[in-house]
């Protein structure tokens, strides 16, 4: 993970994360299983695809997720996306559905969520790699540590922020963020285990009402 870059504003905001013996621990980690063969997603340049394609400074929605997608071809490194011509996964078509019957948005042909991280929505996974066909594998290596420290530097550091927390691994979360400054949304998770209970929860019109009354562009969530 030497070779990973990281866009700069999370590197500055993030740099004692990077040197902290966990962190070492973590690259190392993931440097072995890659030695002994293991196939980890997503590929190592689209590790911190969510911080590359939405700067530190520019977000405005956080959108929190488990794990990568663990199928060949799936993970991109931005939660709850795949690349164009990958099918769409159910729970990101339960996000569409919701979408579509809070906003009226179309339900796209493909599950590409790059523009919504272009316009400042934070696709954040809890961990950032996966082992292949192997779900929750890396959640004890030390990424639950990092990215809680990008929710709190987001919640410290920003303020009137959207957090949407969807499911209970990720409203475990709401802790880190203080609540007195940003908006946090919680909801049931979008998976068809949670049967529905993801529905009507209307998060892409609550959020885009607080960004306005912040004085902030709303998302425009359409692909």
């Amino acid at each position: 993970m030497s070779n990973v870059q990281i866009e700069e504003s999370w590197k500055e905001a993030l740099k004692k994360e990077f040197e902290q013996p966990y962190f070492q621990a973590l690259a190392a980690f993931l440097r072995n299983e890659k030695k002994n063969g293991k196939t980890i997603y997503p590929p190592g340049p689209l590790i911190f695809n969510a911080f590359n394609t939405t700067p530190f400074d520019e977000v405005k929605v956080v959108i929190l997720g488990q794990d990568p997608y663990h199928n060949p071809g799936e993970a991109m490194g931005l939660s709850f996306s795949v690349p164009k011509g990958v099918r769409i996964p159910p729970s990101l078509l339960n996000i569409y559905k919701e979408l579509k019957e809070d906003l009226g948005v179309p339900i796209p042909n493909h599950g590409d969520l790059t523009r919504w991280a272009e316009q400042g929505v934070f696709l954040l996974n809890a961990m950032l790699t996966v082992e292949h066909k192997k779900p929750r594998s890396h959640e004890k290596i030390g990424w639950q540590t990092f990215t809680g420290a990008v929710i709190r530097r987001l919640s410290d550091e920003r303020e009137g922020l959207a957090f949407m927390l969807w499911g209970g691994f990720a409203r475990q979360k709401n802790q880190l963020i203080d609540g007195s400054k940003h908006l946090v949304l919680e909801a049931a998770h979008p998976s068809p285990l949670a049967g529905g209970a993801f529905f009507g929860s209307r998060h892409f019109s609550k959020a885009n009402e607080y960004l306005e009354k912040q004085g902030k562009e709303p998302v425009d969530w359409r692909l």
